[in-house]
């Protein structure tokens, strides 16, 4: 039988050995996919394999080495971490499917380095989920910045390269300047680089410090875009959709929004920092993030970039969740996580077939597309669903939960900004589905004709993260199982 600790370097091992499997079949597409697919299954299924133990209290680690005494590379899965593996590595298998479609259908050049990076952020983004510890959080953020820019870049042209520098400049060097000197100052002041329920600070320092560590933290993680920090990721939509729903699904944002909530739990410790006013200045940021990037979406007539807009919108509502310091508002937190990824990624395939099967990249364009494509556009009205947070969409969850911690304490300011973002984020997707179902087609010019969907692979791909996305609003337990021993004593 396997020990916990062997799953747990398995899950970062066969990432790693799927990369290599797939550079070796570059010259047969067909194993080469296969092998990805292979992969992304096999790594799932590990992850499940640890969830029952994390759901059942216990937190399974393994220490790879230590690089000094009190500093070591080690994995510790908690529950949190738990959600993360699970959503990236579930969602691995999706984008692989609607990737063989996608890369085919457009004819893209470098498939091979392509399948291979995905493997490789895919392989952080699981160290990330199960860090013990800041160094290894660290380690495993920077090398997710460096695996993905290659994909950032995979066009080549003059433009991509723009949006690679502004990528790689802002991610590197929020990480560097802010929170590698955040992990620093709190190993100095507390001893400790470990995670711990209940915060590592108990009285080793003051509320003024405290309040600038954690603003250290929150920008130093540029991930999780919070504005002005945010650029990086309208610059990066210069790259193929698989590679964007890579982005603002899956792994990248996911890695950020991850790691906010993760310090904010296990580094400074929800209680310990409730009331404290040298940390009330994070819901503003949050809040603002929200309604401003919410009115850029609004105004952006390109779908890639309102849906870019959107993700730094709805991944402030983790930011405000956890910035709430309530029981509620932190289980809404780990939710919400979840719940965009599936949302989001089922957004963007959309927005893929779209231009896979039509060409069309406007929102002004879509006139009467749902009627050529109904699969695609049915699954793009769930997505929008969920990420206003209506039911029967999973985004519902979280949001109540986001809403129901600001209400238990008053958090008024917080409730006005959330009631604000949904009825923004109603505006800039609702007016999509209504123009693809409701309004009747522009007459055609001869190479503009809509044939139908897109791809098999990718039309199954959409529908299934569509699926998801409804399927967990019904079935949730196992989400709120884990997102409630987050909240729990301490």
């Amino acid at each position: 039988t396997m020990t916990p600790a062997t799953t747990i370097l398995l899950a970062l091992a066969v990432p790693l050995v799927g990369a290599v499997l797939i550079a070796a079949a570059h010259r047969a597409p067909n194993v080469r996919e296969t092998v990805t697919m292979v992969t992304a299954s096999v790594l799932f299924l590990l992850v499940v394999s640890l969830t029952p133990l994390v759901l059942a209290g216990e937190r399974p680690g393994v220490t790879l080495f230590e690089v000094m005494p009190g500093l070591a590379l080690k994995f510790e899965v908690e529950p949190l971490g738990m959600l993360f593996g699970l959503i990236a590595s579930g969602l691995w298998i999706v984008n692989s499917l609607y990737s063989i479609g996608y890369m085919r259908g457009n004819d893209e050049q470098h498939q091979t380095r392509f399948y291979v990076c995905f493997a490789g952020a895919l392989a952080s983004a699981i160290g990330i989920a199960f860090a013990g510890n800041l160094l290894t959080l660290f380690v495993f953020y920077e090398a997710l910045t460096l695996i993905t820019y290659p994909l950032v870049t995979h066009a080549g042209t003059d433009e991509a390269r723009r949006g690679g520098r502004v990528y790689l400049g802002l991610l590197v060097g929020t990480s560097i300047v802010f929170l590698l000197v955040a992990i620093i100052w709190t190993w100095q002041l507390t001893g400790s680089i470990d995670f711990k329920p209940g915060g590592m600070f108990h009285g080793k320092t003051g509320n003024a410090t405290l309040g600038a560590l954690l603003a250290l933290y929150v920008f130093g993680i540029g991930k999780a875009a919070l504005m002005p920090f945010h650029r990086w990721l309208p610059a990066a939509m210069v790259a193929p959709v698989p590679v964007s729903a890579l982005l603002h699904a899956v792994a990248v944002v996911k890695a950020g929004v991850f790691s906010v909530v993760k310090v904010v739990v296990y580094v400074f410790g929800v209680n310990e920092i409730a009331g404290l006013a040298s940390v009330q200045w994070l819901p503003f940021v949050a809040g603002f993030t929200i309604i401003a990037a919410s009115i850029v979406a609004l105004r952006s007539d390109n779908l890639k970039r309102r849906l870019a807009y959107s993700t730094v919108s709805q991944l402030s509502y983790v930011v405000l969740a956890v910035a709430l310091l309530t029981p509620l508002s932190v289980i809404g937190a780990a939710l919400h996580i979840v719940t965009h990824a599936l949302g989001k990624i089922t957004l963007f395939f959309a927005a893929g077939a779209i231009y896979t099967a039509a060409h069309k990249t406007e929102v002004s364009e879509l006139d009467g597309i749902g009627r050529r494509m109904p699969w695609t556009m049915g699954a793009f009205a769930i997505g929008s669903l969920s990420m206003i947070g209506l039911p029967p969409a999973v985004g519902f969850v979280s949001k109540w939960y986001i809403l129901s911690g600001a209400m238990a304490t008053g958090q008024w300011g917080a409730v006005a900004v959330l009631v604000a973002g949904t009825l923004l984020s109603a505006g800039y997707l609702l007016p999509i589905v209504y123009r693809a179902f409701f309004l009747s087609p522009a007459p055609a010019g001869g190479d503009h004709q809509v044939h139908g969907e897109a791809p098999l692979t990718m039309v199954v791909a959409v529908s299934a993260s569509a699926f998801g996305t409804v399927a967990l609003f019904f079935y949730p337990e196992a989400l709120l199982a884990l997102s409630r021993q987050l909240a729990g004593p301490g």
